[in-house]
């Protein structure tokens, strides 16, 4: 854009103009929030569609009234737009900030340090800093703690088992019968001599044949 130069605060922003009109969305360049600018018409924009919705309606000549009236319209959209570009500018501006430091545009309401002057990537916010970094201590002491307390000592847990019944395959539980079909739960013996659990009820022990 030749013209650019001469209009400041565009150096982050979004054309969203149509042939119906001109609008602008300006992003902040820490955050990225965006501020929309007011919709302004085009009045060559609005001919261009009046003509189109009597060319829909009424065909031929129409028609292509409505295609010259958009042809004319991009032809001085270059000025027309330069000028919705100003206006923009001049609505949208109030809410940013360029830093002095970086040199960035941020939009003042989030990104500005009003007492340091900067943004708050040159100059966070110290109180900002300090809750921020409270409630990551916070955070980390409540962990700590939860580590040193011992969530299993309500729970029996010699009674937890993954075993399944093996006729329907649900959980027994440490059961002596499946609690859903009433088959006998498999069974594990532990040897004495070596503490190997074998399943079922044998006479010694597959591991170093301790008699049970």
């Amino acid at each position: 854009m030749a013209h650019m130069p001469t209009i400041p605060f565009t150096g982050n922003y979004e054309d969203l103009s149509t042939d119906r009109g001109y609008q602008f969305k300006f992003y902040c360049e820490k955050c990225s929030n965006g501020y929309m600018s007011t919709f302004k018409t085009s009045k060559i924009g609005a001919l261009g569609s009046a003509a189109r919705v009597a060319g829909g309606l009424l065909g031929g000549v129409f028609g292509r009234v409505a295609d010259s009236a958009y042809e004319v319209q991009r032809a001085v959209g270059g000025p027309a737009h330069d000028s919705a570009l100003k206006e923009a500018v001049t609505e949208i501006a109030p809410i940013f900030k360029q830093c002095t430091r970086c040199g960035n545009w941020v939009c003042e309401p989030i990104c500005w340090n009003k007492k340091a002057g900067l943004c708050e990537s040159c100059a966070p916010d110290m109180d900002e800093e300090m809750a921020a970094a409270q409630a990551e201590a916070a955070r980390e002491q409540i962990q700590e703690k939860a580590r040193t307390v011992d969530w299993t000592k309500q729970r029996d847990v010699k009674t937890v088992t993954g075993a399944v019944c093996k006729e329907c395959g649900a959980k027994t539980q440490g059961g002596k019968f499946c609690p859903e079909c009433g088959a006998p739960a498999a069974t594990k013996r532990g040897c004495a001599q070596c503490g190997h659990e074998a399943e079922g009820a044998p006479k010694f022990c597959p591991e170093c044949g301790q008699k049970y």
